[in-house]
């Protein structure tokens, strides 16, 4: 973030010192084209360019930031023509305590030649001379403007990128507190009943939950985790909720044994898993839950199907699973937008939920 800070910060120097060296190469490139290569150098040039660099920072730093961004302008609008005018006569100044006869005859010729095909009338040279210092700095104020807006909006973007990462910080955090309190209180239950009928399977199940509580409490913590330990995750989580189920449950799984370097947000699927667990069994009647995940290079496809029958009653979950699949939906939005397709359908008999990301 720093580093990101710091190359921003160097071009914009480097820009900001390109723009001028062209500003001041651009001039002796004009002397030379019609004066030819005679070592002549006109240092008026150069006070004007300095003076339109004056103007142009005043604005930038200054009077932009300060008056611009107000709702009334006008203070602004008061202040650079004030500072346009004062500029004005500093160079006049300038140019009568350097003035040199010779040149004034150089750059008589060069206009004559410049109008000889002209049949109009040539203004006087102070009124031509007001004119385009006028004209230039007006288009170096609007410049001005115009940059110091654009930075404006590029802040604010990036303080509303900011605020959505706090967003999917707090909504994670959220999440996680509501996959943890009644699964792990199902499971602690699940595994006393498993000590007296087979402490083997309640150890390796005591182990499975320590791993699952320390990805919870740990690894979610970072905004991605490679998607094999999300698979591990929801493996683990399946096999401990297998425990309260009854044999008129069938129970499909297929996850993928990758070695992908592919990064996803934490706990993206686990509600999904959680939902189908929830809503998908039925202790009167026979129920199904399939899962399946299928990767592709930077394409996840998943796919979750439980069983929707008469069994189904409202219940004090119903809400807390409904807050889970919105919390989902919001964060599929702002992390993947348009790259990815999630479809909820629901019938009598099931409940499916499809979802594609392109990682």
């Amino acid at each position: 973030m720093k580093e990101s800070f710091t190359n921003r910060k160097m071009l914009h120097v480097v820009l900001h010192l390109l723009a001028w060296l062209v500003l001041i190469i651009l001039p002796q490139l004009i002397i030379n084209r019609y004066w030819g290569n005679n070592n002549f150098i006109d240092w008026r040039f150069y006070i004007n360019a300095a003076i339109y660099g004056i103007i142009f920072y005043v604005n930038y730093i200054w009077l932009v930031p300060k008056f611009f961004f107000r709702k009334n302008k006008l203070p602004y609008f008061v202040f650079a023509t004030i500072v346009i005018f004062i500029a004005y006569f500093i160079i006049s100044f300038l140019s009568d305590l350097m003035h040199d006869q010779e040149r004034d005859k150089q750059i008589a010729k060069v206009l004559e030649k410049l109008m000889e095909d002209e049949v109009v009338q040539r203004p006087p040279f102070r009124l031509i001379h007001i004119y385009y210092f006028i004209l230039i700095s007006a288009i170096i104020t609007g410049f001005s403007i115009g940059l110091k807006v654009i930075e404006q909006h590029s802040k604010s973007e990036k303080r509303q990128k900011e605020l959505e990462k706090e967003k999917l910080n707090s909504e994670l955090a959220f999440l996680k507190n509501q996959v943890s309190p009644h699964f792990f209180f199902n499971t602690l239950n699940n595994i006393y009943s498993l000590i007296e009928i087979n402490t083997n399977d309640a150890q390796e199940a005591v182990l499975k939950l320590s791993k699952l509580m320390r990805y919870l409490l740990y690894e979610s913590e970072h905004g991605k985790t490679h998607l094999d330990n999300e698979i591990v995750f929801m493996k683990n989580y399946i096999d401990l909720m297998k425990l309260r189920l009854s044999s008129k449950v069938e129970l499909l799984v297929d996850l993928p044994e990758t070695d992908s370097n592919l990064e996803i947000p934490p706990l993206l699927f686990v509600p999904f898993v959680e939902n189908a667990f929830k809503h998908g069994i039925s202790y009167r009647e026979k129920s199904f839950i399939h899962i399946f995940m299928k990767v592709e290079k930077d394409r996840i496809r998943f796919e979750c199907i439980n069983s929707q029958g008469q069994r189904t009653e409202k219940s004090h979950d119903e809400n807390h699973s409904g807050i889970g699949l919105e919390n989902v939906k919001k964060r599929l939005k702002l992390l993947y937008a348009a790259k990815h397709k999630l479809e909820i359908t629901k019938s009598d008999t099931d409940f499916r939920i499809l979802l594609e990301i392109e990682v």
